[in-house]
């Protein structure tokens, strides 16, 4: 394993196996951390504004963190699924590249390790409750970091280990390799580590570019050719997803998201939240509320 994979470090959410019905309908799905699917049996659909995914029975997927999308079942579905939230020091996603839905063929390892990772994690469900209260983020998520920092080394370390396995099924997939074809150049992945880890500052395209001592229209064009977007949209994209995990995972107010992430305003805040999310704030927060009721 190459040493730039051990930056990533990913913390167990939620792990359970589920059956699921018609009530498994949800538009405008993104959430910050990653769900991996295998499914046992039945059938359903995750459909992103470019594509729509079967999920079949015999089948691994991923929806990567802050990947939009709407998740359906007609009928019924049994599925394992696997949460996990990311971080890595430069804040660099591994799929940064890769906010895209994935699809792979499970084989005899892959159920064993579902299988397992439930068997040595056990409560680690969402239906735990009936109650709404139960699920007020910053206790909710407060308590599986808890059961996490609480786990037998021998635990932690296979739970990893498992988490590890999972991703690399994805990583060697045509549809990953394809996407990471071309090398980014290294001032292009020291800007956007730059910001990611100082989104309450000044990005302009202006002083970004200074920072990598490129004319201003190069650095533009060279940021959109390697990722895909302008930089004033990028910067407002990683804002936008950086205030996502806050809202979901703390009771802060708006007002203290907004000039964590570095807006300058409430309601520019807000009106940029809504065009990257199609919702508001308040509506991302009843959504993953509603959300964690069911999975």
């Amino acid at each position: 394993m190459s040493r730039r994979w051990l930056n990533h470090s990913f913390s167990l959410l939620h792990v359970d196996h589920v059956r699921l019905n018609h009530k498994w309908n949800y538009t405008n799905v993104i959430s910050p951390y990653y769900r991996i699917y295998y499914i046992d049996e039945g059938e359903g659909f995750i459909l992103s504004s470019k594509e729509t995914i079967k999920l079949e029975a015999g089948y691994l997927y991923i929806i990567p963190s802050f990947t939009l999308c709407n998740l359906k079942c007609s009928a019924t579905l049994s599925q394992y699924f696997l949460h996990l939230f990311e971080e890595s020091p430069d804040g660099i996603s591994l799929f940064s590249n890769n906010r895209t839905l994935m699809q792979v063929q499970a084989n005899d390892i892959d159920i064993a390790n579902f299988k397992r990772i439930l068997q040595i994690n056990p409560g680690r469900g969402i239906n735990r409750s009936d109650n709404p209260k139960v699920y007020e983020k910053n206790v909710y998520y407060k308590e599986y970091q808890e059961l996490n920092n609480m786990q037998r080394d021998a635990v932690y370390l296979e739970t990893q280990g498992i988490i590890l396995q999972l991703l690399s099924r994805f990583l060697d997939s045509e549809k990953f390799k394809q996407k990471n074809a071309a090398s980014i150049p290294s001032k292009i992945l020291e800007a956007i580590s730059y910001i990611q880890l100082n989104l309450d500052k000044d990005l302009t395209v202006v002083n970004l570019a200074k920072r990598a001592n490129q004319n201003l229209d190069y650095f533009s064009r060279l940021f959109l050719q390697y990722t895909g977007e302008r930089p004033h949209a990028y910067v407002q994209e990683k804002r936008i997803e950086r205030a996502q995990y806050i809202i979901t995972t703390t009771n802060k107010s708006y007002s203290e998201i907004a000039e964590e992430t570095g807006f300058e305003s409430l309601p520019h805040f807000s009106r940029i939240f809504k065009k990257v999310t199609s919702l508001t704030p308040g509506q991302y927060r009843q959504q993953n509320h509603s959300f964690s009721m069911f999975q």
